[in-house]
């Protein structure tokens, strides 16, 4: 059978590398409707952008290989190679796999999400979208390519997924870097191994990547959620766990994924693990996490000073949720690292 331009992108090395870099971010926007293109490319190119066009997929590819873009934006339902099909194209090739693409869908659906993720989507803009964001989205998506563009692709491939979580909530900005930080911090405050501390530092940073699954009005709703709406938020740890499972370069990262969220009593979730069945690296991200939300500002809530939240964390020990000796190493190094910053 003969293979399509979406079945395999077919991009040269050569054609890619003989590209000169520009100075000016380059955006390809990629939509079969007219009034689309004309629209974001006019908001694009008042942003200072470089805007290359097509009209669908198998246009995108081609102008992939001849203008080298630093990020796409593509519409979803398009006749012939869908968005989909692009994504999953630009992601299978070596050259083009950290090209961030935005895909810009009327499609709402966890489903949807779930399908665009495994495709490699970077991140998801619904219909109509609202420019500011829009913005927002590509600032943060070309910024993470400049960085890709000079680290390792086994950390870039960890940023990308984690900018996805990063770039949807302005109240959870830093979040995971913190984790990552203060999760290795402590790991070697515990005398682990190298092995592990590397595994806090990337499970801090993807623990919320199910999030993507998460509808924008559950997960970035101002007020405090209906159970319903709670459980909803709780699968982001199963959806998590599922997309970890996919790449090999995270199976060390899933139990901290899918379990960062259970308790020593039983009442974490997903899985109501108990005492020793909740693994030690996922205990040391739950606390981190909990400290950092309560250190944090939300909408519904001012942030606690340290030692509030370390008495939160103390009365979680004395309810039976939290190890007493992690508790106690962590509220260690939190005055510890207190200190060195005065």
């Amino acid at each position: 059978m003969r293979r399509t331009a979406c079945d395999s992108a077919a991009l040269s090395a050569h054609a890619i590398a003989a590209a000169q870099p520009s100075a000016v971010p380059r955006v390809l926007v990629v939509d079969d409707t007219p009034a689309n293109v004309a629209l974001l490319e006019r908001l694009l190119r008042r942003e200072g952008y470089a805007v290359v066009t097509a009209a669908d997929g198998h246009e995108a590819l081609a102008k992939v290989r001849t203008d080298s873009p630093d990020l796409v934006i593509s519409d979803v339902l398009m006749p012939g190679c869908d968005g989909f099909q692009l994504c999953r194209a630009l992601k299978s090739e070596p050259e083009t796999r950290l090209l961030p693409i935005v895909l810009v869908t009327s499609l709402s659906g966890a489903d949807e999400r779930i399908r665009g993720i495994d495709a490699g989507a970077d991140d998801f803009i619904a219909k109509p979208f609202d420019p500011h964001e829009l913005r927002a989205r590509v600032r943060s998506l070309l910024r993470l390519k400049r960085y890709t563009d000079e680290l390792d692709s086994a950390e870039a491939v960890i940023l990308s997924l984690a900018l996805t979580i990063e770039a949807r909530d302005r109240f959870t900005q830093g979040h995971c870097l913190r984790l990552s930080q203060l999760g290795a911090a402590l790991g070697g405050r515990l005398g682990l191994g190298v092995e592990d501390i590397q595994t806090l530092e990337r499970g801090g940073i993807l623990h919320d990547i199910g999030k993507v699954g998460i509808p924008d009005a559950i997960l970035l709703k101002p007020e405090r959620l209906t159970a319903e709406e709670f459980a909803i938020i709780k699968t982001h740890t199963i959806i998590g766990d599922r997309l970890c499972s996919e790449l090999s370069l995270l199976r060390h990262v899933r139990s901290i994924v899918r379990h960062h969220h259970e308790r020593l009593d039983g009442t974490g979730y997903p899985d109501g693990l108990r005492g020793r069945e909740v693994p030690l690296l996922a205990q040391i991200i739950g606390i981190i996490d909990v400290y950092d939300a309560l250190t944090s500002a939300r909408p519904y809530k001012s942030a606690l000073p340290r030692d509030r939240a370390l008495e939160e964390l103390a009365r979680e020990v004395e309810k039976g949720w939290r190890d007493p000796t992690l508790v106690r190493e962590f509220a260690a190094l939190s005055v510890e690292k207190d200190c060195d910053a005065r």
